[in-house]
C-alpha cells in the first residue's frame, strides 16, 4: 500500500496561524510600550507644569514679603498689584531665545496676578466670634451687597443663619439639638461652596465678585475695594463710594473721614487701609495644556504663609 501524505495546505495553514499569532503579540507589545511612553510623557509634562506654577506662586510670596518692608498700607499702585501678562517662559530667562529653548521642546506661557483678598466683603464677619451671634451691622452690609448683586432679598439672612449653624457645629461638636440631629450644614471653605447652605448656583455666581470667605474676621481694605463693596459695607451710595475711590490711596483710616459722613463710625474692625490676606493666581499654557493654580496666603509681618491651594486643568481656548 502507498503511504498517504498529509496535505500540503495544512502545513501552510499552520504557518499562517503561527505568523498571525506572532504579529498580534508583537503589535500588542508595541502598543503597550507606546502607551507607557505616552503616559510617562504626560506625567512628566504634568510635573513640569506643577513645578513652574509652584515657582510662580513662590515669586508672588517674595513680592508680598518685600512689600512688608512698608507695613500698614496696601493699595493698587504697589508692585504686587501689577499683573503678569502672558509671557513666554524663555523670554523671562534671557533675551537670546536660542540659548534657552531646545528644538522641539514645548513652549511654556505664564500669566498671573496677586489680588487683595480683603478687597471683598468677608463672610466671616457675619458672626461675632465672641458671642457667636449674627452681627446686625454686618447683616445689613450683606443685604446691601445682595441687592447690588441682584439676588433674592432673603439671601443675606439665609447665608448668615447657615454660616452661624455650620460654624457652631464645627466648634462645639454639634451639641445643639438641631445640630445633633444632623441638620447643621457643612461649613463651606470657599465662596463656590455656598451652595451647601441652600443657595442656587446663579446666586452664588452673582455674589462671587463681591464676597470672600477667609479663615477669620477681617476689615475691608478701602484702598482696594470696589465702589459697590465700599458702598455696602460703609453705608454710602455708589456715587459717594466712587468719589472715595478716586481719592485713594489713604495712608490712615482717618484720611478718608472727609469723604465719609460723620454719622458713620470708622471702626478699625470693619475698615482699614492694609491687608493680611492675598490670593496669588497663575495660569500656565504648555504643550496644549492649560493649568491654573490659586493660592490663598496670609502675610504675618515678613512671613507669607500658604493657607489653601487649588489647582485645576482647563480646556485650551479654541482659536
Amino acid at each position: 500500500m502507498k503511504r498517504r501524505r498529509p496535505p500540503r495546505g495544512a502545513a501552510l495553514l499552520v504557518a499562517m496561524i503561527v505568523l498571525t499569532l506572532v504579529a498580534t503579540l508583537a503589535a500588542g507589545m508595541i502598543w503597550q510600550q507606546s502607551r507607557a511612553i505616552g503616559v510617562e510623557a504626560a506625567e512628566r509634562a504634568r510635573v513640569q507644569a506643577a513645578w513652574i506654577l509652584g515657582g510662580a506662586m513662590n515669586l508672588g510670596r517674595v513680592l508680598l514679603r518685600l512689600d512688608a518692608r512698608t507695613p500698614g498700607v496696601d493699595h493698587l499702585n504697589e508692585l504686587w498689584a501689577t499683573p503678569l501678562q502672558e509671557a513666554s517662559l524663555s523670554s523671562m530667562l534671557a533675551q537670546d531665545r536660542d540659548n534657552n529653548v531646545v528644538d522641539g521642546a514645548p513652549q511654556a506661557v505664564l500669566s498671573g496676578a496677586i489680588t487683595d483678598a480683603q478687597r471683598r466683603y468677608n463672610l466671616r464677619n457675619l458672626v461675632d466670634p465672641a458671642t457667636r451671634k449674627i452681627a446686625p451691622a454686618e447683616l445689613e452690609a450683606l443685604g446691601r451687597l445682595c441687592e447690588t448683586a441682584s439676588v433674592p432679598p432673603q439671601t443675606a439672612q439665609l447665608l448668615a443663619q447657615g454660616l452661624q449653624a455650620a460654624w457652631r457645629a464645627e466648634t462645639d461638636g454639634a451639641k445643639d439639638d438641631d445640630e445633633a440631629n444632623g441638620d447643621a450644614p457643612l461649613a463651606p471653605q470657599a465662596v463656590d461652596q455656598l451652595g451647601w447652605l441652600g443657595l442656587d448656583a446663579e446666586s452664588v455666581r452673582r455674589l462671587q465678585p463681591y464676597v470672600e470667605l477667609l479663615p477669620e474676621p477681617t476689615p475691608l481694605n478701602i484702598n482696594t475695594a470696589s465702589p459697590e463693596v465700599l458702598a455696602a459695607v460703609i453705608g454710602l451710595d455708589v456715587a459717594s463710594a466712587k468719589r472715595l475711590e478716586s481719592k485713594r490711596p489713604f495712608k490712615t483710616l482717618q484720611d478718608a473721614r472727609g469723604d465719609i459722613p460723620a454719622s458713620i463710625p470708622l471702626d478699625p474692625k470693619r475698615l482699614g487701609v492694609g491687608s493680611n490676606y492675598f490670593i496669588i493666581a497663575g495660569v500656565l499654557r504648555m504643550d496644549g495644556r492649560v493649568l491654573e493654580e490659586r493660592l490663598l496666603v496670609k502675610r504675618d509681618n515678613r512671613q507669607v504663609l500658604p493657607l489653601a491651594r487649588t489647582r485645576q486643568a482647563l480646556l485650551p481656548a479654541t482659536p
